[in-house]
């Protein structure tokens, strides 16, 4: 009895008792233990097994610190070695390694090359980032906008062989799948980049449809190269190695069957229809049907349609499945649309925080006066927004086309809203109203006089108004060519008598921010001599801007900085232009520049970026200061400048752009214009307005802050056109001060004739 009452007392402290006698045994198992007398042995194995783990763990602090502590290692250039600028990738994206998703191969002949070729390229090339086009005889001049690569042999082995090694060398490392296709398919490219866009990479896939070799088991089958098929980029690097055996040891003639055949017999691995719970769709259009009249689920939803014979029936076939997939945007809009309406229902708002229309960005709401964005007043005929400034001026070009297309629009959707019991006809636009929301896109407010007819022919005129939202698109990344930052920038500064006294102060900042950097850049004196200027016995009006050409020269050992002479009674930037191109190279880039202009790194950067061969053109426009007597300079100096001042748009006689695209343009222009004609035309335009009439570039304008000139009255040539005199002399208008300084200007002077 007594026992068991004992044992109920201690029931309670045998978890403590067995914990502490497990952890003393454990501890006479890790260290070795010197009994002291009269010490508890349990105490001191304790204290020793916690020094002992303190000292481990101080030790792996030590270690770890030892292991991943920062270390600065000097950097160090060999003096004797030249300098050379190092030079970073322009994309992220190629940095990283990084690689596109899908490039399309395309298979065509010399017969079909002007005519299938041409078809498929205008229907799919705006889709995919790349499309190649491979043939097997030489000597064939390919079409406008095609990239054609000849194998010279036309053997269906050896050009899907050559084919494929072009493929793996060139594009290898750079796609993650690869189409390859014939000239007689036509892709439905949105759907194909889908199911690329669902597709996992880091597998060996050969996916296309799946066809049966004669005589061969079920498991052997190749794709069809009618209806294309998609390779890997796995799979096409395990190909590789096996392509020059296939091509000895397989006949065949048809490519997609060698290549099917190759795949078994080398890897193991056959066509497949459907993988990941994709099924590739294809259908084989009949002999004379119609597109317009197929409308089973296997067309309406295929890839690839197989064959097509001849060009106006892949545009037909381009149109219907556009068409097709239209209809399927719109119903994919409006369902989203009723699920918006339905949710917004259940928010606090309720119906009040419905946007109009469901599912774009609310209207921009100003925070202060500064931020009201204005409405642009326009009828048929004319607009109240003019950019020079006029109250009104005619409606033209593009601006016409876009108010044209808000009328037919408008009216197209009050017809589908109310037939068939009212139709509507266009009688005048009354008022139009626009404005452009950076959230939104392009608002109208159209009051239209419509006539308003019934089912049972009763007329009446009427007038509605009617809001229209011309939402912005998604944004897209436009092809650009490729262009390097290490391009040499040749400055080009024509210097007339007036402004010699000036240059001196251009060239100290020219080396200050290009020769001191070292930058990659040259500089090209044009020396304008008047007619009775520097002849013999007068004094040279250049003399001083020679000898401060030689002392940066001197200051700076190896610095070239060449002048050209030129005598010109009415000197023209054109016939300037003309002088300095003929002395350089064709693949010269040119910066045409003022004695008023400081160009920095920075400045010249952009040039070499925004400047592209053979496809734009680069004109900036400079920060121009005001008159600093009417403005006050502030104190500290802003990022543009001590004075006050604004971006003149007027002026345009600074310019990148390459030597080969500026004769180019003036070969055009000689020969479109000839005799006077082309004689006042080379007086009355700039080089800006040479390459806007004259040439196919892209024209870029865009403000430029690193350029900032002081305050300065340009000389309006008379002999300029109409347009160009009166852009120079609104740009020394302009340049004069803000609104507020010349009405304060004016209010002073006629205080003082007040007085």
């Amino acid at each position: 009895m007594r026992l068991n009452s004992f044992l109920a007392l201690l029931r309670p402290a045998l978890p403590l008792i067995l914990g502490l006698s497990l952890g003393c045994s454990l501890s006479l198992l890790r260290v070795s233990w010197v009994q002291g007398e009269g010490d508890d042995p349990c105490v001191e194995v304790a204290g020793d097994l916690g020094r002992l783990q303190n000292l481990d763990s101080r030790a792996r602090l030590d270690q770890s610190d030892e292991d991943f502590k920062p270390r600065i290692i000097p950097y160090y250039r060999d003096p004797n070695k030249p300098y050379k600028k190092v030079l970073r990738t322009r994309y992220i994206q190629t940095e990283l390694g990084s690689r596109e998703r899908l490039l399309v191969a395309v298979l065509t002949s010399r017969a079909t090359l002007s005519t299938l070729a041409v078809a498929v390229n205008r229907t799919v090339a705006h889709h995919f980032p790349r499309l190649l086009y491979f043939t097997g005889q030489r000597g064939t001049r390919p079409p406008a906008g095609m990239q054609v690569i000849a194998h010279g042999d036309d053997r269906p082995a050896w050009l899907m062989s050559e084919t494929l090694r072009h493929l793996h060398t060139h594009f290898g490392a750079d796609y993650d799948w690869f189409f390859i296709m014939q000239d007689d398919t036509y892709v439905q490219a949105p759907r194909l980049a889908a199911l690329v866009g669902h597709l996992s990479i880091n597998q060996d896939l050969y996916l296309g449809r799946a066809e049966e070799f004669i005589g061969a088991g079920e498991q052997a089958r190749y794709c069809h190269g009618g209806f294309g098929y998609l390779l890997s980029r796995s799979l096409l690097l395990r190909l590789r190695p096996h392509l020059d055996g296939c091509r000895g040891d397989i006949l065949s003639a048809r490519p997609d069957e060698w290549l099917g055949r190759c795949l078994i017999d080398s890897l193991g691995i056959g066509c497949v229809s459907q993988h990941q719970g994709q099924q590739y769709r294809s259908f084989e259009l009949a002999k004379n049907r119609d597109p317009e009249k197929e409308e089973s689920s296997t067309f309406l939803n295929a890839f690839t349609v197989h064959p097509v014979p001849e060009g106006a029936l892949m545009y037909r076939l381009h149109q219907r499945f556009s068409a097709l997939e239209l209809e399927r945007a719109y119903n994919e809009i409006e369902q989203l649309q009723a699920q918006i309406r339905n949710l917004t229902m259940l928010t606090p708002e309720g119906e009040a925080g419905l946007s109009w229309p469901i599912g774009l960005p609310a209207p921009f709401t100003p925070h202060s006066r500064f931020e009201v964005l204005s409405w642009d007043y326009f009828t048929e005929q004319h607009t109240f927004s003019c950019i020079d400034g006029a109250p009104k001026c005619p409606l033209q070009g593009a601006s016409r086309a876009d108010v044209g297309d808000a009328v037919d629009t408008a009216v197209e959707q009050l017809n589908r809203r109310y037939q068939p019991r009212l139709r509507f006809q266009k009688q005048q636009l009354l008022n139009g109203y626009r404005r452009f929301d950076p959230a939104r896109g392009m608002e109208y407010t159209l009051d239209l006089l419509l006539e308003a007819v019934t089912q049972r022919g009763h007329r009446r005129t009427l007038a509605h108004r009617v809001s229209l939202l011309r939402p912005l698109s998604r944004v897209e990344i436009l092809p650009m060519p490729y262009v390097t930052e290490a391009t040499r920038v040749q400055l080009v500064l024509p210097l007339l008598v007036s402004e010699a006294a000036v240059a001196p102060a251009f060239l100290e900042a020219f080396a200050a921010s290009v020769l001191e950097p070292r930058e990659h850049a040259l500089l090209t004196l044009l020396l304008v001599y008047g007619p009775q200027e520097g002849g013999r016995g007068a004094p040279d009006p250049f003399l001083g801007v020679k000898a401060a050409a030689a002392k940066l020269e001197q200051r700076y050992p190896g610095t070239r900085l060449a002048w050209l002479a030129v005598r010109a009674e009415a000197p023209s930037q054109v016939r300037l232009m003309d002088v300095v191109s003929k002395k350089h190279p064709v693949d010269t880039l040119f910066f045409l520049t003022t004695v008023w202009t400081r160009p920095g790194p920075e400045v010249l950067n952009r040039c070499r970026m925004n400047a592209i061969s053979g496809w734009q053109a680069f004109f900036p426009v400079h920060f121009q200061e005001f008159n600093p007597t009417l403005y006050p300079p502030r104190s500290p100096p802003g990022p543009l400048g001590a004075v006050g001042g604004r971006f003149d748009r007027q002026a345009s006689a600074e310019g990148c752009f390459y030597n080969a695209d500026y004769l180019a343009a003036r070969a055009r222009l000689a020969g479109e214009l000839a005799g006077p004609e082309e004689e006042e035309a080379l007086e009355g335009l700039e080089v800006m307005d040479v390459f806007l009439r004259f040439s196919g570039l892209h024209l870029f304008r865009a403000v430029e802050p690193g350029l900032v000139q002081e305050f300065s009255v340009r000389d309006c040539s008379p002999r300029l056109s109409e347009e160009l005199y009166h852009r120079c002399r609104l740009s020394n208008l302009e340049g004069l001060g803000g609104r507020a300084q010349l009405a304060m200007a004016l209010f002073e002077q006629e205080q003082a004739n007040s007085t």
